[in-house]
């Protein structure tokens, strides 16, 4: 009798941890721009229940985001995208904690790369203007999917930040600046430059409680 209640009062513990636990929250509803701005009259629109952004027939005059409205912390982030054009110079990306220049077109923070030879890398956009770390060539010829569906989860917990491309941990960086801001808005990016066109879909987001 006493192992049955201690069993049963184990689940209780289990359960009401999982429970404490914040759920996932879909960023996009895949019909409208709600929780969302950016260039919505040229650079972004959204087809099939994804946003998108460039285009195959034209090249990208700049770099635009799409960016929420709300800023985020700590939290674990989940997106779907495809990249298509040449492979040699499409370029896409995913930010977090970033925050919009005044009066640019550009955002500065930290990115989740995408195309060319940044696939799976940690950038940092418009502020050290440098990969801040990145996997191994060999590792991406193998997760790459290339003109396909791939996934990013970005979780960002503190100092530290990890990448998991198509589920391989690609990244995983600690911030040793304590004056780069640990919070800010996400945001999707097509590059200027090349004639390409950028997917994204199935977004969600996971935010943690705050790291001590």
């Amino acid at each position: 009798m006493r192992r049955f209640m201690t069993c049963l009062l184990l689940i209780a513990v289990v359960t009401s941890a999982q429970s404490a636990e914040p759920e996932s929250k879909s960023l996009f509803d895949g019909k409208t721009f709600a929780g969302w701005e950016g260039d919505t009259k040229k650079t972004w629109r959204i087809e099939d229940g994804a946003l998108v952004g460039g285009s195959l027939e034209t090249t990208v005059p700049r770099n635009e985001f799409l960016c929420t409205t709300k800023a985020f912390g700590d939290f674990e982030l989940k997106v779907k995208f495809k990249l298509l054009g040449d492979r040699k110079h499409a370029n896409a990306g995913v930010q977090f904690r970033t925050k919009r220049i005044p009066k640019h077109h550009e955002v500065s923070g930290y990115q989740a790369d995408v195309g060319q030879n940044y696939w799976g890398a940690l950038y940092d956009e418009s502020r050290r203007n440098k990969v801040l770390a990145g996997p191994d060539a060999k590792l991406l010829e193998k997760l790459v999917k290339h003109d396909d569906w791939n996934e990013y989860v970005i979780r960002a917990e503190g100092p530290r930040i990890q990448l998991f491309l198509n589920g391989t941990k690609t990244v995983d960086y600690a911030e040793k600046d304590d004056k780069i801001e640990r919070s800010g808005i996400i945001g999707l990016q097509i590059h200027g430059g090349a004639k390409a066109k950028v997917m994204y879909k199935d977004i969600s987001i996971r935010e943690l409680k705050k790291a001590n």
